[in-house]
């Protein structure tokens, strides 16, 4: 499986951005996937997750603000990221098929994206 993350960019406090992970190689409604993050100085930490049916779970601190979906036919999951706040700056990764959502012991990556949210 490769994984392919773009959209990340540079937004101000209260903004929008979406990112995206396409995903090649395996069938794509067989996995589960997902995104971490890890802004500067700090430990790589979970954000969501998407279950091929379509079930859905985040961490607290992008819950209300953050949604996780997915289109099969692209094979491809997208982060749509409200309201946006300076610490939601950070490199987003997608990854799929983990072990361990809670450790990111995973076995696929994707590239970093870079968001940045300016106060």
């Amino acid at each position: 499986v490769q994984l392919q993350a773009s959209g990340g960019g540079l937004v101000q406090a209260g903004g929008s951005l979406r990112v995206s992970c396409a995903a090649s190689g395996r069938t794509f409604s067989s996995l589960v996937m997902g995104w971490f993050r890890q802004a500067p100085g700090k430990e790589r930490e979970f954000v969501a997750r998407r279950w091929s049916g379509g079930l859905t779970y985040y961490a607290d601190s992008v819950k209300g603000r953050f949604t996780i979906f997915g289109d099969n036919a692209e094979k491809t999951i997208y982060l749509q990221m409200n309201s946006l706040k300076p610490e939601d700056t950070a490199v987003y990764y997608c990854a799929a098929s983990c072990v361990d959502w809670s450790t990111g012991m995973c076995n696929y990556w994707g590239q970093g994206t870079l968001v940045t949210v300016s106060s």
